[in-house]
């Protein structure tokens, strides 16, 4: 249910302008004199699992809308992302490059500009915002969009450069842009502001940084102690507004929006009468502490809740992309950025979100194994598709040529492979993978390679560990079973697959000492 009556504080701290990008260069292709190209809408959840979806087997949380667009359009059931954590992850998807390859390979808060982590500092000082950026001029999903005659837009989480880089939305190709900037001002649904484009838009909400405890003395099992945890202005029905707006004023041009909600990321925070819907549904719960984020009296039914929130508004969408006659001419694509997460305020092995795959700490979010990098990848395209379940193994990289294919333009250098012939039902012509390549220096360090069905799996690098762990992931969705002793062979063909994908990060943050080289 979207907020009504919502209210804008002052805006201040505005930054200079930001540059436009280039003129379109002699010899690039340009939009036809009659433009029947299809919008194309990207909606990005935030640690939202496989499992999480009703769609995908998910039984407690109801997800009907979703489920509606992957019943009708396609459900691929073997899509992968970039890497297993939001900026990486994030970085890979708007480039097309794996993590071998992509100027980010983890999350790098740049903690020498100084206490980043301090949201008071942060909220009087937008220097402290963001992540680690990627290079001025870069091409990007919104950049390439742009340039094929789209109008574009971001609206949500960015997680890769800070308002005063030159790595921001409105510099990397997106004309507007509307959300938190920096990934730890996302996890708060009650933020004291948003970015606007080069401007922060200040919200009737006050700061409670993540962290914040309950009162001394606060009774945890009374819903009344948890009260100041709600505020005003709810941050993912601000950004809903925006995806409504943003289609409706660009109705009668092309457009490319990403839509890159935080939902459902930590902390647990939802709105109260949906929450109670699943109370009524699980009954009772023991309250959590919610440790560097926020105590939850619900956890389970708040983070149902919160599924269940922006499937609501995904279907608000479909029902308003009808009313102004877009329905037919409109493809959306429905993924999240990595797997779940297993902490102290997380629901997410008592919902299954990984499955079929293992949930919990070390197995989803921030990890290389299935469950923290398979993800859900629902593609609808109003009545022009048929419905199908597709098993085509693909990655995050594929989009940028996927959309590139759909604007009619050539596509920058990538690692991805165009879906447009699966999308059209044309899977006779789509080209595979021969194999699909992540490294993940968080952590001690993990490299994974998917080759046909089997998995190698790569731990522990940082302390100096060269020994391959081989799945037979047709039979094996858990890993559970290490066949690298039997098959020496595919264990020989991983190594060689090593040797091709990676390259020095320039980061020093990102760099590990891969073998094989």
């Amino acid at each position: 249910m979207m907020m009504k009556n919502l209210k804008f504080l002052s805006c201040a701290m505005a930054l200079p302008s930001l540059t436009a990008l280039p003129a379109q260069a002699a010899g690039e292709q340009k939009p036809a004199a009659t433009d029947k190209r299809p919008n194309v809408i990207f909606i990005l959840m935030d640690d939202a699992g496989l499992g999480d979806f009703g769609c995908y087997g998910q039984t407690r949380t109801e997800t009907p809308n979703i489920d509606a667009l992957a019943a009708r359009g396609i459900r691929f059931t073997d899509m992968y992302s970039a890497a297993p954590l939001s900026s990486p992850a994030r970085c890979g998807l708007l480039t097309g490059m794996h993590s071998g390859h992509a100027q980010i390979r983890a999350n790098d808060e740049m903690t020498h500009r100084g206490d980043v982590w301090n949201h008071a500092e942060m909220l009087r000082d937008s220097t402290l915002e963001g992540q680690a950026p990627m290079r001025a001029g870069t091409p990007t999903l919104g950049s390439e969009m742009k340039r094929a005659g789209y109008r574009t837009a971001m609206i949500g989480k960015w997680g890769v450069g800070g308002p005063t880089s030159e790595s921001t939305p409105n510099k990397m190709g997106f004309d507007e842009y509307f959300g938190c900037i920096c990934q730890r001002q996302a996890h708060c649904y009650y933020p004291p502001f948003l970015w606007e484009n080069d401007r922060r838009v200040y919200l009737d909400n006050q700061l409670l940084p993540p962290g914040t405890p309950l009162d001394d003395g606060a009774d945890p099992m009374d819903p009344r102690s948890y009260e100041k945890y709600a505020q005003n202005t709810y941050s993912p029905d601000l950004m809903y507004e925006r995806v409504l707006r943003f289609v409706g004023e660009n109705r009668d041009n092309p457009f490319f929006l990403m839509w890159t909600t935080p939902i459902p990321h930590s902390p647990m925070q939802a709105p109260a009468d949906e929450v109670q819907y699943y109370v009524r549904k699980f009954g009772d719960e023991s309250p959590i502490e919610g440790r560097g984020y926020f105590p939850s009296r619900w956890p389970h039914a708040t983070y149902a809740a919160m599924i269940s929130h922006i499937d609501r508004q995904i279907g608000g969408l479909v029902e308003e992309l009808k009313r102004l006659g877009l329905w037919d001419d409109t493809i959306i694509f429905i993924t999240s950025d990595n797997g779940p997460a297993a902490n102290s305020c997380s629901s997410t092995e008592w919902f299954q979100s990984a499955a079929p795959f293992r949930s919990g700490k070390g197995w989803g979010k921030a990890s290389l194994r299935e469950g923290g990098i398979r993800m859900p990848f629902i593609v609808a395209w109003g009545d022009r598709i048929a419905p199908q379940v597709c098993d085509h193994i693909g990655y995050f990289p594929d989009v940028m040529p996927t959309l590139c294919d759909i604007a009619g333009i050539d596509s920058p250098k990538t690692d991805g492979i165009s879906l447009l012939p699966t999308i059209r039902g044309k899977q006779k012509r789509q080209k595979q993978h021969e194999y699909l390549y992540w490294e993940f220096p968080g952590g001690k360090g993990w490299v994974a390679v998917r080759y046909g069905k089997w998995k190698g799996l790569l731990r522990e690098v940082k302390s100096g560990n060269e020994r391959i762990e081989l799945f037979d992931i047709s039979t094996d969705l858990r890993e559970e079973h290490d066949l690298a002793a039997e098959h020496p062979e595919i264990v020989e063909k991983m190594r060689q697959f090593i040797r091709e994908s990676h390259t020095e990060p320039e980061n020093p943050l990102f760099m590990m000492d891969i073998p094989f080289k």
